[in-house]
């Protein structure tokens, strides 16, 4: 017996879109300025949650480079992401963020941020406008999938409800931050009707390191600051934070996606730190080579050549675990160990604790309107799509851009 007939209320709308986040939220005002009903459906107690986090520390919104250049960082999905980018450019989300009432300017990072700084007042005019032009919100509903007849399967606290829509566009994230929303859970629903999904996987995440009790105890929480940062060929400056079970941070995050495969192929990672990226190792030489008198090792490091004690007690740290006694050391030796020192990750954080994640639907799957190849009219956008990028504000651009070509999609299909 279907659930049609076992008495179930059956909702009635255009097009359902299934999240309240990025791109979601853009599907649906692409789809209500053409004048479709559209109603959408999150499973928390309301929109946004997972963008107001992101804008805690300051809301990143896209960033100002070069388009072609911009472009590259989403690596081996860039062809797939550059035609919809180029319909929702960076210059475009700053005029749409303007017409909220947001200006937005470029930071000395070059990254794009809304002059209030905060996500909350962005959201709370855009969920003012989408409600203006007549989209309506059913927060506490969880999508479980489909029921045989093809209406959606919605739990809610007053138990579970159908709803039956011409068109449904998913945007339910990746997994990380599942306690905002996205837990993946929606990879076994699509997986059971054939749909390929690359395996979910953490982005923009920190690793673990088998710091010594003294070290964690000291520094956890403190911020190695002006550093550089290499694995390979591949380089950063930047930031990182020591945490009790590893190493995080903007610079960490940068460089996360090699390093997450190298410690997946072989368990672990050398990363090198250059704590005095400034300085080539001939100057650092020449300024270790002065007599310290009397001054404690680490009081010399600190004043000849500037190094935080987080900076002194990490190379402290490591020449302790490779036998090494720093102070004996000859200058040029230890100038080349504070430009380039080991660092062991040993593990990958949890996706749960990852910015962002990569995998999800395959762009085999999709056509270029975004639709599911195997189930017309179902439109998928933002995280569940197999891409990543790094931080800086291409995460939001791609997530507000296919929201954009998902909606536009599913109002082609639909004729309106």
């Amino acid at each position: 017996m279907s659930l049609r007939s076992s008495g179930l209320p059956i909702s009635m709308s255009d097009i359902a879109v299934i999240g309240a986040g990025p791109a979601g939220l853009m599907a649906a005002e692409v789809l209500a300025k053409a004048g479709a009903r559209v109603v959408v459906y999150d499973a928390m107690p309301s929109a946004g949650r997972k963008f107001l986090m992101a804008g805690r520390g300051g809301l990143n919104l896209t960033h100002g480079e070069a388009l072609p250049d911009f472009l590259k960082r989403y690596g081996a999905a860039e062809s797939h992401l550059a035609p919809v980018i180029h319909g929702f450019t960076p210059t475009d989300l700053r005029a749409w963020s303007e017409a909220l009432g947001q200006p937005t300017f470029i930071g000395s990072s070059g990254r794009v941020f809304p002059e209030a700084f905060k996500a909350s007042p962005l959201l709370r005019a855009w969920l003012r406008r989408l409600g203006e032009s007549g989209v309506t919100f059913a927060f506490r509903h969880r999508w479980t999938g489909w029921n045989a007849d093809g209406e959606l399967r919605l739990a809610t606290p007053d138990g579970e409800k159908l709803v039956s829509s011409k068109a449904t566009v998913l945007a339910l994230g990746g997994a990380s931050w599942a306690k905002l929303g996205s837990d993946g859970a929606w990879v076994d629903i699509l997986a059971a009707r054939g749909v390929a999904i690359a395996p979910l996987r953490p982005v923009n995440v920190g690793f673990d390191v088998a710091w010594s009790e003294i070290f964690k105890d000291r520094f956890e929480g403190q911020p190695l600051k002006g550093i550089a940062l290499s694995f390979g060929a591949h380089g950063v400056r930047g930031e990182a934070m020591v945490t009790r079970s590893g190493i995080e941070g903007g610079g960490i995050y940068a460089l996360s996606s090699v390093l997450r495969e190298a410690v997946r192929a072989d368990g672990k990672a050398v990363l090198h730190m250059a704590l005095r990226p400034d300085l080539d190792v001939g100057d650092l030489a020449r300024k270790l080579a002065v007599s310290r008198g009397k001054q404690s090792f680490s009081n010399f490091l600190r004043k000849a050549i500037h190094l935080s004690p987080v900076a002194i007690g990490l190379l402290q740290e490591v020449a302790v675990a490779e036998g090494v006694q720093l102070a004996a050391l000859a200058p040029e030796r230890l100038a080349a160990l504070i430009n380039a020192v080991p660092v062991t990750l040993i593990g990958v954080a949890p996706i749960a604790r990852a910015i962002s994640s990569a995998g999800g639907v395959v762009f085999d799957e999709i056509d270029d309107a975004f639709m599911l190849k195997r189930m017309p009219g179902v439109f998928v956008a933002g995280e569940m799509l197999d891409w990543e990028a790094p931080t800086g504000g291409y995460l939001l651009q791609a997530s507000f851009a296919t929201g954009v070509a998902a909606g536009q999609g599913a109002l082609n299909w639909l004729k309106l």
